[in-house]
């Protein structure tokens, strides 16, 4: 399953995903974690130290070997510089599996210990002094993006995108890429404006969008939540002293966190697994396609001097029946 969370920066939007990474490994489930946020803190919330979290190799600087090989021997695909972002997947094309070993892996995912279990962290890297001027952070982006469109996942396999703030993911296709989409939300007029953009953009896109209340403290911020965004509203989360132990750097183990807070993250499991089940693999490929049409006419053709329809293979379905290409 494709887990993504977003909201407002400061909605608690890393820290929320981080405890669902750390849920899924107490359970022995396989899990690639991504922060693909353009503040990177994933690595520190899921208990790495300031040198550990800075030596993640980042996805955006191996973007060449990333784009080799997906490439495979795609015929539909001149090379690696007329890869963007959106380029679909081919007959030829390599896959990632979540449990597989394959060099995109073995370059950009680093294990990471969570008691209960061991999890892949991948990275996009930061965004820098750098880049200003020269960059826009969705060159970094645009390797999840990638790797995403090659991606075939299946029950019980969990990749889970701390993503950037606000509604920069829907700069591209990379919003529809997600079997569910987790809005984190504080029970504040700003919170819930941020619920009603992400809702009025996906809404065309058949995108599964479900509100975490969270710093909620009483049924009064639970009354406004569930007035401001009805039945999306999923599950609420309060306050935590494990929380607070972890940004200390001194996390207890895992289960003994607050039993209410637990069961809202078993909540979150329950509706991402159910989300199995409405998986349409063609309409996928089909949003695929139409962003990278899009991205192709604004500024990809230019940018590569080709024609980046013709990348589209007509005939290819994502899907899990597929055989990867050697």
């Amino acid at each position: 399953m494709k887990i993504a969370f977003v909201g407002k920066g400061g909605s608690g939007k890393t820290t929320l995903s981080s405890l669902f990474i750390r849920h899924l490994a107490a359970t022995g489930a396989p899990v690639v974690a991504i922060d693909a946020d353009i503040n990177q803190h994933l690595g520190a919330a899921l208990g790495l130290d300031e040198d550990e979290a800075a030596a993640l190799p980042a996805m955006g600087e191996r973007l060449r070997l990333i784009k080799e090989y997906l490439r495979g021997c795609n015929p539909r695909i001149a090379s690696v510089e007329t890869m963007i972002k959106t380029t679909p997947p081919g007959e030829g094309s390599r896959l990632l599996r979540v449990q597989e070993h394959n060099p995109v892996f073995d370059a950009c995912a680093r294990p990471v210990e969570l008691g209960g279990g061991t999890v892949r962290l991948m990275v996009t890297g930061p965004f820098t002094d750098a880049d200003l001027g020269v960059a826009c952070y969705h060159s970094k982006t645009g390797a999840v993006e990638l790797c995403l469109n090659h991606l075939v996942d299946g029950r019980d396999e969990y990749v889970v995108v701390d993503m950037t703030a606000g509604s920069d993911s829907f700069a591209s296709g990379m919003f529809t890429r997600f079997d569910i989409t987790f809005l984190v939300a504080e029970p504040t007029r700003k919170g819930v404006s941020v619920y009603r953009q992400y809702r009025d953009y996906a809404r065309d896109f058949g995108v599964v969008l479900k509100v975490v209340g969270n710093k909620v403290q009483g049924q009064d911020d639970i009354d406004f939540l569930r007035a401001e965004v009805g039945d999306d509203l999923l599950v609420t989360v309060g306050h935590s002293d494990w929380v607070r132990s972890m940004e200390k750097g001194r996390p207890p183990r895992f289960e003994l966190m607050e039993d209410a807070n637990r069961r809202s993250l078993r909540i979150l499991q329950v509706a991402a697994d159910a989300t199995f089940e409405l998986r349409d693999w063609e309409r996928y490929t089909r949003q695929m396609v139409h962003f990278h049409l899009k991205n192709a006419a604004s500024w990809g053709n230019e940018r590569t001097g080709a024609d980046l329809a013709a990348q589209i293979d007509p005939g290819f379905v994502l899907g899990e029946g597929l055989t990867a290409a050697v």
